[in-house]
């Protein structure tokens, strides 16, 4: 599948066209309740909410021509010391996060990761980003072989909501040529939002005129962490109307 002809990340978010202005309205109240949580309930995942899951991760593969998998009941990729070393507890369901094994995809990876993450939490499910602690090779995610897994989200009922990370200000995320418009401010409040690698917030967001830049340190996981932080700051700046 040929994802440059798929949605292009770095255009706005019309809330017009891909989602009502209540429907954002609420995502953002979610992106203020979502944190990363690592400890879970033995609780199966209810069917239905299942169900507008896999929907939301069939709509995010078409779009970006990537091949995100649910994956249920399954303990072995969490089961090690690696995982209860990084905290994590009772996870046996799990979002693999896999697309085509090019330049693109781990930005795109982590755009629709975050979309389908903020789902889950509207759906009254908890999610955590998880690059390295653990088991790769115990994951059943299927990956082809002109494709790669970037990192998973664990899932489940959390034991606990989880705890909002301290934030760096606005003024050291961000730069302006000119007066910040509103929709700039309310697309800057989403991205401080935005779940990073070790809470960093290694990033800074320009704007130029009418245009937005986006700088991510560039270490292992920069192109995820780009992908996460452009679709707050896309849906944040949406919401205020950005023109």
């Amino acid at each position: 599948m040929d994802i440059n002809k798929k949605m292009d990340i770095n255009k706005k978010i019309d809330i017009n066209k891909e989602m009502d202005a209540q429907e954002a309205a609420d995502l953002y109240k979610v992106m203020e309740a979502r944190h990363a949580v690592r400890s879970y309930q033995d609780k199966k995942i209810a069917r239905e909410t299942e169900k507008q899951l896999r929907e939301e991760i069939r709509t995010c593969n078409r779009e970006g021509g990537l091949s995100i998998q649910l994956i249920l009941n399954d303990k072995a990729a969490f089961n090690g010391l690696m995982a209860r070393f990084g905290g994590f507890r009772g996870v046996s369901n799990y979002i693999a996060l896999v697309g085509p094994d090019n330049d693109c995809s781990e930005e795109k990876l982590g755009y629709y990761g975050e979309r389908i993450a903020l789902k889950a939490q509207q759906l009254g499910l908890n999610t955590c980003w998880v690059a390295a602690t653990y088991k790769k090779g115990k994951c059943s995610a299927a990956v082809g072989n002109h494709e790669k897994m970037a990192g998973v989200l664990a899932l489940g009922y959390g034991t606990t909501q989880g705890a909002p990370h301290r934030s760096k200000e606005m003024e050291q995320l961000c730069k302006a040529d000119r007066d910040m418009p509103q929709w700039f401010v309310s697309g800057m409040k989403a991205a401080m939002l935005a779940p990073t690698a070790m809470n960093k917030q290694d990033f800074l967001i320009e704007l130029r005129g009418d245009d937005v830049a986006f700088q991510v340190k560039d270490d292992k996981y920069g192109r995820i962490n780009m992908g996460i932080i452009k679709y707050h700051f896309h849906l944040g700046a949406a919401l205020a109307g950005r023109p």
